[in-house]
């Protein structure tokens, strides 16, 4: 199915730690692609913030992004934005960015438990490593940081299973945890805040959208209206990656728009 309004709202510019082109660069695809709009949100991991020179991250990537907006102007609506990394664990730092920067959107996420690697480095062959129990602690994060008012999108909800099932192939029953993931939808209800269709999975060993097509009926059935939709691009070449799937997923579990952010305030785009 051909869809007119192809947006991404997460994507990396090379000024993330694992990004790999300018936002120029970046622009320049996204509009030959027919894109319509595009955000940049680079990585900016607030329990490292200081020790990974992130304020730097985000002077860069602000400054960059502005340059591309404007040089697009008229051709692509370009959106600034940032990718909060654990922001619930130093919300006092995490509420100083927030309103400091004139961010169009930010994506809340967490990729790493407290004083713990990212998901993506464990090894989850290790027998010593519980992961019902890390599954169990990353949902419970996951609810204080849906609880949290700087984020307007929740990003990638299941991103540990990328690895968990993904790259090692251990059974997860996902039943377990319905009870916690049905808080954390809730909450992104009451507080107006969206759910992120992130559709890097498709391009991984998982080969599902995160959160899979479940979850996001689940929060259709729930009273959830407000969705992104992601690639999570960190080559040009994965730009609008896969939204058409998630598109086509997010009609069929009853959604008819997903939301732009600009301002910090989303603006509803037909699907179709």
């Amino acid at each position: 199915m051909a869809f007119k309004n192809i947006v991404d709202l997460h994507t990396h510019t090379d000024n993330s730690f694992d990004g790999n082109h300018s936002a120029m660069f970046l622009c320049e695809t996204a509009y030959m692609k027919g894109l319509r709009a595009v955000a940049f949100t680079d990585h900016i991991e607030m329990d490292a913030f200081f020790k990974g020179s992130f304020e730097k991250t985000a002077i860069h990537s602000f400054f960059e992004v502005a340059k591309a907006r404007s040089a697009f102007k008229g051709r692509l609506i370009v959106c600034s934005g940032a990718e909060l990394g654990q922001p619930v664990y130093n919300k006092e730092l995490s509420d100083k960015l927030v309103s400091t920067m004139k961010y169009d959107i930010i994506i809340g996420s967490i990729h790493n438990l407290p004083d713990k690697e990212d998901f993506y480095y464990m090894n989850f062959d290790d027998e010593s490593i519980d992961y019902h129990a890390l599954l169990q602690e990353y949902f419970e994060w996951e609810l204080k940081l849906a609880q949290w008012d700087g984020f307007d999108t929740l990003a990638h909800l299941t991103y540990p299973l990328r690895y968990i099932i993904g790259n090692y192939n251990k059974p997860v029953d996902m039943k377990n945890y319905a009870e916690i993931i049905d808080e954390i939808l809730i909450t992104l209800i009451k507080n107006e805040k969206s759910l992120e269709i992130n559709t890097g999975g498709l391009r991984q060993p998982i080969g599902e959208t995160s959160p899979n097509e479940a979850i996001l009926r689940r929060y259709k059935e729930l009273g959830g209206k407000l969705l992104t939709i992601g690639s999570d691009a960190h080559f040009v070449e994965h730009l609008g990656a896969g939204v058409d799937k998630g598109y086509e997923m997010a009609l069929r579990c009853g959604f008819d728009s997903i939301a732009v952010y600009q301002n910090r305030t989303p603006t509803l785009i037909p699907i179709e």
